[in-house]
């Protein structure tokens, strides 16, 4: 009797990607057609104002093995992977962008790593760009060193959501009922037994990025709030070094009081409270992102609402 194959689901969240999304798919079909794997697709349409949705339901018409979710809104590329994760049980999930820069050629490499090694999962590293800006790559190799540092997770700069997990992951991700989804992050604290595969970045085949700077600060945020308390007690440290740095100015006021060498200028004065006003504001904004997440994890909202799916 032939043993049955192992079924692997290219997942991919995708949001405005109606002009690269037939090129992907296509590209995907074609790399995949003689592998010794079942695959399926699942896309999850992430409130996409454009043709998005209407190419994943055409895809869906004429290909039993295309599943999609759409969701009612917007609700952020971690979250929609995160539904798919939820939605197919495979064996293998691997995750990629629709824009092409993900290289359907790697998939054969990342299938053939998972079985020799017998590994959990297979994360990947994005070798640097030479052709990337300069302040592309500033800002990504600060956002990583920074990560690290205030932060209990130790990710390497060009590591993203290109990976590879197999069903044990997959169950676990679903069993994690955090609010603010950080896939990188979670999939480093989890374990497991983990291998890397390197490449290079294709180049984008049309559109823009839909990270944008707001949203690269959002994901830091939610990566450094959601795995470590550190900023809590840098708020601690910063307190109490200003609060005995202060000290140190009492005995000059003390002499000046009893010599009446007073100063009669304010704008020292006036420095000194905008200078502690914006600590304490600082201080209070790490805490309220702290109580901010409690609050909304407390209401136990859905993470995702699904408007449409064929699943």
């Amino acid at each position: 009797m032939e043993q049955s194959k192992l079924t692997v689901c290219i997942l991919s969240a995708a949001f405005n990607e109606g002009e690269s999304l037939s090129v992907f798919y296509e590209a995907v079909k074609k790399v995949t057609a003689d592998l010794p794997y079942e695959f399926v697709f699942c896309f999850v349409n992430d409130g996409s104002s454009d043709s998005t949705l209407e190419q994943i339901k055409n895809f869906a018409t004429t290909n039993s093995a295309v599943k999609y979710i759409s969701f009612s809104k917007n609700f952020g590329q971690q979250v929609a992977l995160k539904a798919g994760i939820d939605a197919m049980d495979v064996d293998a999930i691997i995750m990629m962008d629709t824009d092409m820069q993900h290289s359907p050629d790697l998939i054969p490499e990342l299938l053939e790593i998972w079985q020799t090694k017998k590994v959990n999962m297979v994360n990947t590293i994005r070798e640097e760009d030479e052709e990337l800006g300069w302040f592309k790559k500033q800002s990504s190799k600060r956002f990583y060193a920074l990560l690290n540092k205030i932060s209990d997770l130790k990710l390497e700069p060009g590591q993203a959501d290109f990976r590879l997990i197999d069903r044990k992951v997959a169950q676990t991700l679903r069993n994690s009922k955090e609010h603010d989804v950080f896939l990188r992050g979670m999939i480093q604290w989890i374990g497991f037994d983990q291998a890397t595969l390197r490449y290079k970045a294709q180049k984008r085949f049309a559109g823009a990025s839909k990270y944008t700077f707001s949203k690269m600060i959002g994901l830091a945020l939610a990566g450094i709030t959601s795995f470590s308390v550190k900023p809590l007690y840098s708020a601690i440290y910063i307190g109490f070094t200003f609060a005995f740095l202060s000290f140190l100015y009492l005995p000059y006021v003390l002499y000046s009081y009893f010599t009446g060498n007073i100063v009669s200028g304010w704008s020292s004065v006036l420095i000194t409270i905008a200078f502690f006003g914006g600590l304490n504001l600082i201080i209070m904004g790490v805490l309220g992102i702290y109580i901010g997440k409690i609050l909304i994890q407390n209401k136990q909202r859905p993470l995702y609402i699904i408007q449409d799916a064929n699943i």
